[in-house]
């Protein structure tokens, strides 16, 4: 059954804008399904294949796209880098909005030349895993976190409520965020993940990548999995697995590429030399992180050492498709000085600072509102909104004179 994708209101307002317009993100988040249910009634549709070259598209571009009236949805469009120049030379010709619905699954070659050469002609958009308002079936207007950018106060004035999940909070990250994974029985989550893991490895980085061990590289995914909600550090990763620093950052890449993983930067202020720059990394989905470990059930995740950093990589995540659905979005940060003060998201939009710290803990404290405070103390200068620490408690509350606790579920 399909469930309504949070960013739907904004594809419809760039394909109404953009000649053309790319929806990215990992395989399966749901990308052809989207356009499909979107713009299927009144668009072919042509799916794109690593091996076959499909309808000739990559030998006669032109010819391929004379075949096919637009609005034309193209799906992993990476695997057809030709067709870009042809769908150029079309779109210079005739400006007219919604003509060609892209997908794609990496962010190297094709997408990149696409960008360039399609400059001012193309909109891009990311999709991830569903968010919990989806799978809640619950679409507010606006996100709690828009509201909260807009206005702290008033989000604190109306204690926003939880939204109905299905499962719990442990099960959740378990399951992860894939739309397929929300549909099986436990027991088939970890061949499902399997199966994922497999092909991703054995089809995508074998045709995308230049890396000549795939047991070795499965090994690194494991390991980056481990190391989710961590500063990176890749002399410490190409240790681990006998790689080179240089090995260890090109592979970081492809998993980047990929969108199996992402990086926060630094926030440094004025103090470069105070501060760590290095960047926080983040597992795509924690569902998959958690089977990469070994995590057997949602109840012995809830036991695992890896517990806070999966709960951490799940709300920065959902963050993250909160984002997404902005038409002025923040940049996101995060924070840490070498004295170990540390702030886990600093928002900035408008010259205003929003720092959010996020525990796995359902009794949030004073004591978790120590790295905001820091935050005001070496940056008084800067306008910095109250703070707000996104847990798994029941209710908002006010644990010091500056911060509030939420919810990690609020709708």
């Amino acid at each position: 059954m399909y469930k309504k994708r949070s960013i739907t209101e904004k594809l419809r307002r760039q394909a109404a804008a953009f000649p053309v317009v790319a929806v990215t993100g990992a395989r399966q988040v749901g990308k052809s399904t989207l356009l499909r249910h979107e713009f299927g009634k009144g668009a072919d549709m042509v799916v794109f294949d690593p091996v076959v070259d499909v309808e000739n598209a990559r030998r006669d571009p032109e010819l391929f796209l004379n075949n096919h009236k637009t609005p034309l949805i193209l799906d992993e469009v990476q695997y057809a880098p030709e067709v870009i120049a042809a769908i150029k030379r079309r779109v210079d010709k005739k400006r007219t909005p919604g003509q060609y619905l892209l997908t794609g699954s990496q962010q190297w070659g094709v997408l990149k030349t696409m960008a360039e050469s399609l400059a001012g002609r193309v909109v891009f958009l990311d999709l991830e895993g569903f968010s919990l308002s989806e799978i809640a079936e619950a679409y507010p207007k606006k996100s709690w976190l828009q509201r909260w950018i807009e206005s702290p106060q008033k989000v604190i004035k109306s204690k926003p409520r939880r939204l109905s999940l299905p499962v719990s909070t442990s099960e959740q990250l378990w399951r992860g965020w894939f739309p397929e994974a929300q549909r099986l029985p436990l027991e088939s989550i970890p061949d499902f993940f399997q199966a994922y893991l497999r092909t991703y490895i054995e089809r995508d980085v074998r045709l995308l990548a230049d890396v000549s061990d795939l047991h070795t590289f499965s090994s690194f995914v494991r390991l980056v999995a481990a190391l989710t909600a961590q500063e990176v550090n890749f002399s410490e990763l190409g240790r681990e697995l006998g790689l080179t620093s240089q090995t260890a950052k090109r592979w970081l890449h492809v998993l980047e590429a990929t969108f199996q993983w992402f990086s926060i930067p630094s926030f440094t202020g004025n103090l470069i030399k105070r501060i760590s720059g290095k960047p926080k990394g983040y597992f795509f989905d924690t569902g998959l992180a958690c089977y990469a470990q070994a995590v057997s059930s949602p109840v012995a995740l809830l036991g695992h050492p890896l517990w806070g950093a999966v709960f951490e990589t799940a709300v920065v995540t959902e963050i993250r498709k909160c984002v997404a659905t902005m038409s002025s979005p923040p940049r996101m940060y995060h924070w840490k000085r070498y004295s170990g003060a540390e702030v886990d998201l600093i928002l900035e939009r408008d010259g205003v600072y929003y720092p959010i710290e996020i525990k796995a803990s359902s009794q949030p404290s004073r004591k978790d509102t120590l790295g905001m405070s820091a935050f005001r103390a070496a940056y008084p200068h800067l306008k910095v909104a109250p703070g707000l620490v996104v847990c798994p408690t029941q209710k908002c509350l006010q644990i010091s004179e500056l911060d509030f606790a939420m919810p990690w579920d609020s709708l």
